[in-house]
């Protein structure tokens, strides 16, 4: 007996049952296919590589839509004409990046994708190898803590500190690139003699790649950082000469390296006119500003990159709210501290892409047409691939819930390509309005097709080591009686599982429907997603021939409901919004039913059951 008690005791216990309501006429806004996005999925630095076979069929399987390709700080001193980049994290050696084959390969095999590569803005472009620091010679060319150290034009390494003893000339490895070097990419992809890149297929160009480090980044040539002031100059002059040469080029900018850069240039936040502003949104104003000179559209994405550090499961599947969630505490919160200049320990809430819809209605005005991207992020090595699943489709809700543009991952751990798989398949094309009683532990996720026939609702359990019961009610949409299809990831391996449509690790299970809700329980760390029909006008399977009479219609107080050779179970009303105003059961010889009920003016559908759940469905008028 005591040791039954134990076990009770010991055994996890799901929790109560969690209710979401899921309304399909409510928020209703497009999903972006560029959410399904990846960094560096096609190398540019192998002169004899190219895209294997069996990665064309993972990430066609996967469903990427996007391919950022620039290759971060690497495309700050990229020089398209001679196809080289210098390496700043590798002693700015430099070596081939050939971009015009990434982006043939790109379009070659994914015909139907965006790519999205870089103008640099930094003012130099790598000019030649013969001037490398000589990594092999050294150590083999292993990784150590120098490998930062500025050795490319005859450098000498410092084994104690993190500066070299002596700098490398940057005139033999670098030369001056201005914006019209930089833009002229453009001809030569898209122009009458370039090499016959499709424009409307690579539409997205970065400004170059977190700007706000420069100093740190690329000490080569700006031991000092830039003023805020100066960069927006050469931001402002290479946009107007981008949108001159591609009047259809989406730009997308500042793309700040981490929560602190966020709010701060150069460590600090900007004062101008006696007024202090914070990194994010002095860039904005900045931007309104010009556009208001000019008349050029110079900016399309609000782009940034996130870091976080955090280590611990409940920390990680939280940092979906950092970015729209006003009531989020954010255990990392740091530059947002400074938003009012100075540092306030008590501001812990981040919500950075709200507060760039604010910032952007408040300088460029109600339309202004401005999107949203995260086209760098990723998350600690140690974390599991069922958390990391987890974190992954809550951002990606997230971005749904809130038209986010871009998505596009820094690195790319096990667990999400299974991810990935599963929402770009399945998803539809419009995120709907989804209400949970629990939403730090449960989020739904819903879609819609634009025929609003077909919903996808995705189920996130951020729970560590319980499953949750949750209760779904379905308004203005009303699913087909059938047991709907589900998918569901959970219990991860360490190894990677997916590799193709056809070869994952999706666990397919079926949810029975009833009305306009449904029941599940969702397994531990996992996500899930429910696949919904609704028949249109005339709903639900038709398992007899002869179908049955409805008169009067249009009817007010009662209706009579009439059907010859099928035995019925049960009758029930139920309006448009998909709540049921009336159910009785059905004698087995019965053939007729006058059903007495008073019903507001409006649609409604009358519903016959057999067995198994199968249903017709005829639809009245009340009035």
């Amino acid at each position: 007996m005591y040791k039954f008690i134990l076990l009770l005791l010991l055994s996890p216990i799901a929790s109560a049952q969690i209710t979401i309501v899921i309304d399909a006429e409510a928020d209703i806004r497009e999903v972006s296919p560029y959410l399904y996005g990846r960094n560096n999925s096609i190398s540019s630095t192998n002169p004899n590589w190219t895209l294997p076979q069996e990665d064309v069929v993972r990430l066609r399987d996967a469903g990427v839509r996007f391919f950022r390709e620039s290759g971060g700080n690497n495309s700050s001193k990229y020089n398209w004409r001679r196809k080289l980049s210098s390496h700043p994290d590798w002693y700015n050696n430099v070596y081939t990046n050939n971009w015009d084959e990434a982006a043939q390969t790109l379009q070659k095999n994914f015909p139907s994708a965006q790519g999205m590569w870089a103008f640099p803005l930094l003012g130099y472009a790598a000019k030649t190898g013969t001037a490398n620091f000589a990594d092999w010679d050294y150590n083999q060319s292993k990784w150590w803590e120098g490998v930062n150290q500025n050795l490319a034009g005859g450098g000498v390494p410092n084994t104690t500190g993190t500066k070299a003893k002596q700098e490398g000339n940057i005139d033999l490895y670098l030369e001056k690139w201005d914006a019209d070097s930089a833009v002229a990419i453009l001809d030569h992809w898209f122009g009458t003699n370039g090499i016959g890149l499709k424009r409307e297929g690579i539409q997205y160009w970065n400004m170059d790649n977190e700007p706000e480090i420069w100093s740190g980044t690329h000490d080569d040539v700006m031991p000092k950082q830039v003023s805020a002031q100066e960069f927006m100059q050469r931001y402002v002059d290479l946009a107007k000469k981008a949108r001159a040469l591609f009047p259809e080029v989406k730009l997308a900018g500042p793309v700040t390296a981490n929560e602190w850069q966020w709010y701060n240039w150069d460590n600090k936040t900007i004062t101008e006119n006696g007024k202090t502003f914070p990194w994010l949104e002095y860039f904005i104003k900045t931007i309104a500003d010009e556009q208001q000179k000019s008349g050029v559209r110079l900016l399309d994405v609000l782009d940034i990159h996130f870091y976080p550090s955090a280590k611990k499961t409940e920390d990680v599947v939280q940092l979906h709210r950092v970015f729209f969630d006003k009531t989020y505490n954010f255990p990392e919160a740091n530059g947002v501290k400074t938003i009012h200049g100075g540092y306030d320990n008590s501001i812990t809430k981040e919500y950075i892409f709200s507060r760039c819809n604010d910032w952007l209605t408040q300088y460029l005005g109600e339309n202004h047409g401005v999107t949203l991207g995260l086209t760098e992020t990723g998350i600690d090595d140690s974390i599991s691939p069922s958390v990391t699943a987890v974190w992954y489709a809550s951002t990606l809700g997230e971005f749904m819930r809130n038209k986010v543009e871009i998505f596009t991952p820094w690195s790319w751990k096990t667990g999400m390509w299974e991810t990935l798989h599963l929402l770009s398949r399945y998803n539809q094309t419009h995120a709907v309005k989804a209400a949970s009683a629990n939403e730090t532990l449960v989020s739904a996720y819903p879609s819609v097709n634009a025929a609003k026939d077909s919903m996808t609702v995705v189920l996130v359990n951020r729970s560590p080591d319980q499953s949750q019961l949750v209760s779904l009610r379905l308004e203005h949409f009303l699913p087909l009686q059938e047991n709907a299809a589900t998918y569901t990831l959970s219990q991860l391996p360490a190894t990677e599982t997916f590799i193709s449509h056809t070869q994952n690790a999706l666990k397919k299970s079926e949810t029975n429907v009833v009305g306009n809700s449904f029941d599940l329980s969702l397994p531990a760390m996992s996500v899930t997603s429910v696949l919904l029909r609704s028949g249109g006008e005339v709903l639900g399977k038709e398992p007899v021939s002869e179908p049955f009479q409805v008169f009067p219609n249009p009817t007010w107080d009662n209706v009579t409901v009439k059907w010859t050779n099928q035995d019925f179970q049960k009758i029930s009303i139920i309006e448009n919004t998909g709540r049921q105003v009336f159910e009785k059961t059905i004698g087995k010889a019965q053939r007729e039913i006058i059903i007495r009920q008073q019903l507001s003016d409006g649609t409604y559908l009358i519903r016959l059951t057999v067995a198994k759940g199968r249903s017709v469905i005829r639809k009245i008028i009340a009035h």
